[in-house]
């Protein structure tokens, strides 16, 4: 186990350097700089401003540099947002995203698995096809068509719940259910697969054969085994989250930390874009590297093979 730990940490560490150097590089290939959008400076003053910034500095000595402030937990001032730093956005910005991203979480762990048990457990009934369609039609639609149609009809039409912004526990409602119906489908879909496949096994007919209780079989031989595919996808369905919160903020007028990383790249904020990326790499990473160590804990055949 102390091996596989090791293994799992090496990796996250170079996955790490590796997001953190690719998204450097390719960050300055983009054309233009910092402030050349800015219409009310100068050239003279984008100049100085280059030279103050140390932009222009050859790029391997600016990587140096980068990397240095990262190793010291410092992503630097933000080129676009006068005075404040990148590290003091993130900790006033990032928990609303958090907290959107979590709640969605929380709901769509549970109601997929949910759903996705009485589907297989209903196969070929009108309770599955209704799931199986929803599960479809959840995947398949973009999340900014399911946060119109929520505005729609729980916010103007039934004027149940307000349309946008983020002021109290109502208005986290519409877009956490955004951001749920995706992953509630897809976990929904999975789950049943996964059902549909357990109930074939040979240890279900021999605990069948056992006369154990439907109950039992059902928790104890089928549930529980088919869950145990889905515990690395856990990992993938943080990103979709993450990265699905990005539009949903825009939509629902969330100030989190989506628009500050739409608008650093449209924008070349270069600190502000690197420091949310490499934030991102490790917050991603470091779920992942968790959910391997539970992975491995729950199948011991992973760690034997990896």
């Amino acid at each position: 186990m102390v091996k596989y730990i090791l293994r799992r940490l090496v990796i996250s560490i170079v996955t790490i350097w590796l997001i953190a150097t690719a998204s450097f590089f390719l960050l300055h290939l983009l054309p233009g700089n910092p402030f050349s959008t800015d219409q009310l400076l100068s050239q003279d003053m984008i100049d100085q401003l280059m030279d103050y910034y140390g932009l222009n500095e050859p790029l391997w000595k600016q990587y140096l540099t980068f990397m240095g402030n990262l190793l010291h937990g410092d992503f630097g001032t933000s080129y676009k947002y006068a005075g404040q730093s990148v590290n003091g956005i993130i900790a006033e910005k990032f928990p609303i995203s958090a907290q959107l991203g979590l709640q969605a979480f929380l709901l769509s762990l549970p109601l997929g698995v949910f759903f996705g048990i009485v589907a297989a457990r209903k196969r070929g009934k009108a309770l599955d096809y209704g799931l199986v369609a929803f599960a479809v039609l959840g995947v398949s639609v973009p999340v900014f068509i399911i946060a119109a149609l929520l505005q729609y009809i729980f916010a103007i039409r039934l004027q149940w719940l307000p349309v946008a912004q983020w002021k109290s526990f109502a208005y986290t409602i519409l877009p956490t259910l955004t951001l749920a119906i995706g992953s509630i489908a897809g976990r929904t879909r999975t789950m049943r697969t996964l059902m549909l496949e357990v109930i074939s096994e040979d240890y279900v007919k021999t605990a069948k054969a056992k006369g154990l209780s439907s109950a039992r079989i059902v928790w104890s031989h089928q549930i529980r085994n088919a869950i145990i595919p889905m515990i690395p996808n856990l990992g993938l369905e943080i990103v979709s989250i993450l990265m699905g919160s990005f539009v949903v903020e825009q939509i629902f007028a969330i100030p989190g930390i989506g628009a500050y990383f739409v608008n650093s790249v449209t924008g070349l904020d270069y600190t502000m874009t690197l420091g949310l990326t490499v934030f991102f790499g490790v917050f991603i990473v470091a779920a992942n590297f968790i959910i391997d160590l539970i992975y491995g804990l729950v199948d011991p055949r992973i760690r034997v093979v990896k």
